[in-house]
């Protein structure tokens, strides 16, 4: 009997080591390859030297293939590093990308000389039925293969798409796999010990700025109670003391979400989660009831922008006036609201930044305990062959930068890792912002910021809390967000972190 092949699956670097929560996307991959292959599951979150790490792996135990998990923004030029690595020393060792990157940059995946195949959307099936072509355990060649991306010579080759499935839900993740589990439980303001948690699969909206919608195409699918149960009791035996969801959008239709809200309610964690206002305004009394029993701490919520006609136009599916009646239902409930707003669309980038500043301020002064979080709108370019709505491409055609010039988005997946387009692919700047403005977000940001710290930060004192309060409030009064120094330099002082990074 001939000895098991051995994958190895890597998670590159993407936070710090304290913010890290289980890499969710390799052990996915893990439970279905396990009953096949040997498998291994390196964490660069916790591994800070994971590169020399695989390369001694490779060295000392014959590695067949390796798979890599990649997100555009810092993890892409964490997994830059670790392939070029590995294909200097073992140039025939076949390297997979899978992950956020692929689906939405296919040609840019395609083009790195350090990677062979790119996996666009679910990885699962199309990772093992590539493996089996690999390793002449199935008769058909590449393109037969689903949702991959491959070379032919020079040309690319994007295989049509795989269809949407849920059996991953099936089938519960090998924590065990990871040399310490309980060291993913982190301190968070929910708890001592949050673990990070993802229930569903996808989502069935199609926001043109969203690169979930090029993942996943309009689907979702939910777990059975009885799995959500079942991993809640292996969580919360690990010692577990709450929950941050990261389904794309637990609150959507109501009659899918009480099965699960029931189950929340008997284990009672503190817990986060994604929410649609239109879901949550017409939420019914029974079901916030549920809500309540569960605990849930806090709802984060796409609002977007005040204008209903940009909201129309990225397809986000809501209205201003459901944003406001959400907030108001959940305060009516206990759960808190943190709101995230897209600031700088290229229609109008100055107007309508000053608009959105406008509605927080409004927003803060009816619901001061509502969370803000803001980002700067760039919409990712429709892949190729994805089947992009209209819609999406028009979102990213005929875009101009500051100086006049047409965008033209990165070509291969090094030009996406430069700082620019790392800062892009996150939300924190675009080519159309002009450098007034761009500062003006900033400072805004910093006001703000100051003179509402956010709870989500358990690590600043409560001091320098109170301090930056005082210090902000006749700038935030005023409207004198211009070049905040003195709050620059007390942030350093206090060391106020932002929930941006806190929330990865």
């Amino acid at each position: 009997m001939s000895a098991r092949r051995h994958i190895l699956l890597v998670n590159p670097t993407i936070t710090a080591r304290r913010n890290a929560r289980f890499p969710l996307a390799v052990l996915s991959l893990a439970a279905a390859l396990e009953e096949r292959y040997t498998v291994t599951v390196l964490d660069g979150n916790v591994d800070r030297e994971y590169v020399a790490t695989a390369l001694r792996l490779l060295a000392s135990n014959p590695v067949d293939a390796l798979g890599v998990t990649v997100m555009g923004g810092p993890q892409l030029r964490s997994a830059i590093a670790l392939c070029q690595a590995v294909r200097a020393h073992w140039p025939a060792l076949p390297v997979v990308w899978g992950g956020a990157f692929p689906p939405n940059c296919p040609d840019a995946a395609r083009r790195a000389p350090y990677v062979d195949f790119a996996v666009r959307g679910q990885g699962e099936a199309t990772f093992a039925e590539l493996l089996e072509t690999l390793f002449g355990e199935r008769n058909a060649g590449l393109a037969s293969i689903a949702g991959l991306s491959w070379r032919e010579g020079t040309q690319i080759v994007h295989n049509p798409l795989r269809p949407f499935t849920a059996a991953s839900l099936a089938r519960r993740l090998p924590y065990e796999r990871l040399p310490e589990p309980r060291q993913y439980l982190t301190r968070s303001y929910l708890g001592w010990r949050t673990a990070g948690y993802q229930a569903a699969l996808g989502c069935r909206f199609r926001c043109t700025f969203c690169g979930v919608a090029t993942m996943f195409h309009g689907k979702t699918a939910l777990p059975t109670a009885s799995r959500l149960e079942e991993d809640l009791r292996f969580l919360t035996g690990l010692g577990t003391d709450a929950i941050n969801f990261y389904d794309h959008n637990f609150f959507d239709r109501e009659v899918d979400m009480v099965p699960l809200l029931e189950i929340l309610a008997r284990f009672a964690l503190p817990w986060w989660a994604f929410a649609r206002s239109d879901a949550l305004a017409n939420l019914s009394e029974r079901s916030w009831q549920l809500v309540r029993r569960s605990r849930l701490s806090m709802a984060y919520i796409g609002a977007e922008s005040p204008s209903d006609w940009l909201l129309h136009d990225v397809r986000k599916g809501t209205s201003c006036d459901q944003t406001l009646a959400a907030i108001e239902a959940c305060r009516g409930h206990g759960v808190t609201p943190e709101l995230s707003f897209m600031l700088a669309p290229p229609e109008d980038p100055e107007g309508e930044t000053e608009k959105t500043f406008e509605f927080i301020r409004m927003i803060k002064r009816r619901f001061p305990e509502t969370e803000i979080m803001l980002y700067v709108y760039s919409p990712l370019p429709p892949a190729p062959g994805a089947g992009a709505h209209p819609l999406k491409v028009r979102a990213t055609s005929g875009l101009i930068d500051a100086a006049g010039r047409p965008v033209t988005f990165p070509a291969t997946a090094d030009q996406w890792a430069q700082p620019e387009w790392v800062n892009y692919w996150c939300h924190k700047s675009a080519p159309w912002l002009s450098p007034r403005l761009r500062q003006r977000i900033s400072d805004f940001e910093t006001v703000l910021g100051c003179r509402f710290p956010t709870v989500i930060d358990v690590r600043s004192p409560a001091w320098g809390k109170t301090a930056l309060r005082a210090l902000s409030s006749w700038r935030y009064r005023f409207r004198r967000y211009d070049r905040p120094w003195e709050l620059d330099l007390s942030k350093k002082i206090v060391r106020l972190h932002d929930p941006r990074a806190l929330s990865l």
